[in-house]
């Protein structure tokens, strides 16, 4: 069985979604692959404006 590594927000990587030290959710450290016929990109940049 193939897993993806993931990334809590503390710094720590892990195979699970929950964070065995902080107990906060983990994500995925990759970017997105990049295509230029990209029919959603502007709406992630709008997500992520609002994000920050």
């Amino acid at each position: 069985m193939k897993a993806k590594m993931r990334k809590c927000a503390c710094g720590i990587y892990t195979l699970k979604k929950i964070c065995p030290s902080c107990g906060n959710e983990t994500k995925n450290p990759l970017p997105p692959r990049f295509s230029p016929a990209d029919r959603y990109g502007k709406y992630r940049r709008q997500m992520k404006k609002k994000e920050v």
